[in-house]
């Protein structure tokens, strides 16, 4: 596979990365040993790129992530995350953001262990915490940096006025946000100021969290513990209204044999040099699948064509509830 470069700092990776985060956030994962083995899969089809987080459980993921690729270290970069309030003993979520430097300490500290490594490619904060100031922040992980610990800082969901005020302190690698065919929003503000600063990009739900791939429609019904289920965007009505971008997404695909997912990937791909987008899925063919994206050379028009279509997307991309609790 191709290989990205995400920052100043020659942070090189393949050009789609992997999140684990679907395979199990709650305490329990109940198909471990499948999803291990799709891990190590996903190395042999040539990602080196690995996305999990400290809250993903918390810790469970990361625990599992740490089992996959033991004796593999060498082949791999690992991304994980820290920002939310965890209490460091028993692992709970006790809600809410905490990126205290103390705290900081002690979640690198659990994700080192729980990773069996000696080191975090790419570590970060998972959301911004209005309580600290973003300087604290950075001068945490550049300690963190100078001991070793840390290779490289990153920021998730943050503002254009917070990356600056983080890559003041030290530089920032990459930024991760979601983006997509159907959340275009960090195109007014964001890309601008990563592509000013040096900063790469690693965006996540780049198939709308599987709407992209053209498997949803309105007549969908989700499990009652599918978080799309509480979704606006995800609401029958918007689904139905949605439904324009993904035909049109199709009839591209049609042209190049190719699939939604598939054309939708590579549309980011073709976006910025130092864009890399990050799926999950746990499935090996939808792994194959969306790995072909690499191959699909989208013409100037093709792009032209899904960037500029006149369609606008119905429904908030969280519940209203979930977007303040988050900070976004």
């Amino acid at each position: 596979m191709d290989k990205r470069i995400l920052g100043k700092q020659g942070f090189e990776v393949s050009a789609l990365a992997l999140g684990a985060m679907g395979y199990g956030k709650s305490r329990e994962i109940e198909d471990r040993a499948d999803m291990i083995r799709l891990l190590r899969n996903a190395v042999d089809l040539g990602i080196d790129f690995f996305d999990t987080a400290e809250v993903y459980g918390p810790w469970t993921n990361e625990e599992m992530v740490g089992e996959a690729f033991a004796g593999l270290r060498d082949r791999i970069k690992i991304a994980t995350k820290f920002g939310w309030n965890i209490d460091q003993a028993t692992g709970e979520h006790l809600g809410g953001v905490n990126s205290r430097p103390e705290q900081i300490r002690k979640s690198v500290e659990g994700s080192l262990k729980r990773l069996r490594t000696d080191h975090i490619d790419l570590c970060y904060q998972h959301r911004v915490d209005p309580n600290i100031p973003m300087e604290d922040v950075a001068g945490t992980v550049k300690d963190l940096v100078a001991e070793g610990k840390v290779l490289h800082f990153g920021l998730s969901e943050a503002g254009a006025g917070s990356i600056r005020r983080a890559n003041a302190v030290h530089p920032v690698t990459a930024l991760q946000s979601e983006y997509s065919l159907w959340t275009r929003e960090p195109e007014a503000e964001i890309l601008p100021t990563l592509e000013e600063l040096g900063i790469g990009f690693v965006p996540f739900s780049p198939l709308g969290k599987g709407f992209l791939t053209g498997k949803i429609d309105s007549s969908t019904q989700f499990a009652a513990n599918d978080f799309r289920g509480m979704i606006p965007r995800f609401s029958e009505d918007a689904r139905d209204a949605n439904q324009a971008l993904v035909d049109l997404i199709k009839r591209i695909g049609d042209r190049h044999d190719a699939t939604p997912a598939q054309v939708s990937l590579a549309w980011l791909l073709a976006q910025k040099p130092w864009i890399v987008p990050l799926f999950g899925t746990r499935k090996r063919e939808r792994l194959e699948e969306n790995l072909g994206a690499a191959s699909v050379s989208l013409t100037e028009s093709d792009l032209s064509e899904l960037s500029s279509a006149a369609i606008t997307i119905e429904g908030a991309r969280y519940p209203q509830e979930f977007m303040k609790m988050s900070g976004l």
